[in-house]
């Protein structure tokens, strides 16, 4: 059994660091190692598994901004949904656990000044956000729900990488091959990225007479270049143009339309199936 976890930039659609670990880790401790990629004034987006103050803390420390979801559970969080309020500022007082966290990483553990925002969904379902930007001019409520939506594409790419290039599908069973496999394959899914953004802007210059817009396919950009990414490694630089080229013309013709709105109901169901015939394998 393994955890898989990885920072994402979710406007590049790379993997800025992805880590695999024994299960027994949980996802708030590699989030400790991802925090070694943190720049100044980089903006996290979290989902409601990572809320803790500790972590809010440890971003801050970093001069590093946040927005994640947070559980209702937290009282805090009651009372300001029963409140009817659309934001308010809070000051974020530490657990037991998390004094405990802070101390050992060498953190004050001063109150946070945080900010609680409202975001009511299509269907009326109300979810609470928590940001460390507290400027209401600069940062006003209504960017919220947007912003908060970003992070979508690393829920895309989380399938991507388990359907489509099958990273739990290793070639051997010592460890050691296991990391060689999931490393060598998130490295092929960023080369492809990276050298499809010409491609992706050549795509939205083209579309202005057609009726949707068009984004790059990226299961059939990865099935067809993942035999040749390995020759920009070792062929000579004029070989190596060439064979950018060449990709460039695969990648301009496996496009996709984007029809955007489009809503499918979640369905809460266990399927035992490892990998689903409708997600074929880059071959």
């Amino acid at each position: 059994m393994a955890r898989v976890s990885q920072m994402f930039d979710v406007l590049n659609k790379v993997t800025i660091e992805a880590i695999i670990s024994p299960y027994r880790i949980g996802e708030r401790d590699l989030f400790h190692s991802h925090m070694f990629n943190l720049l100044p004034n980089d903006l996290l987006l979290l989902d409601r598994g990572y809320p803790a103050y500790w972590i809010f803390n440890l971003i801050m420390s970093q001069d590093g901004h946040f927005c994640a979801r947070i559980s209702n559970q937290w009282k805090i969080v009651q009372n300001f949904v029963e409140s009817g309020a659309r934001e308010i500022l809070i000051d974020l007082q530490p657990s037991y656990q998390s004094k405990k966290e802070c101390d050992d990483m060498g953190l004050d553990t001063r109150p946070l000044r945080l900010r609680l925002i409202r975001v009511e969904l299509d269907t009326g379902e109300i979810e609470v956000l928590i940001t460390s930007l507290t400027n209401e001019q600069k940062f006003p409520h209504e960017i919220f729900m947007d912003l908060y939506h970003k992070r979508w594409p690393v829920e895309v790419d989380y399938l991507f990488m388990k359907q489509r290039i099958e990273i739990g599908n290793f070639s051997g069973k010592s460890s050691l091959s296991v990391y060689q496999d999931f490393h060598a394959k998130v490295l092929a899914k960023n080369l492809t990225w990276i050298l499809s953004s010409p491609a992706q802007v050549n795509i939205e210059n083209e579309e202005t007479e057609k009726k949707h817009e068009y984004q790059l396919n990226m299961t059939q950009a990865i099935s067809k270049s993942k035999d040749t990414l390995f020759l920009l490694f070792e062929r000579p630089r004029e070989i190596i143009v060439q064979l950018i080229q060449d990709i460039h013309a695969v990648f301009m013709a496996a496009t996709e339309p984007i029809r955007p709105g489009r809503k499918f109901k979640r369905k809460h169901k266990i399927n035992k199936r490892e990998h689903y015939m409708n997600y074929k394998p880059c071959r």
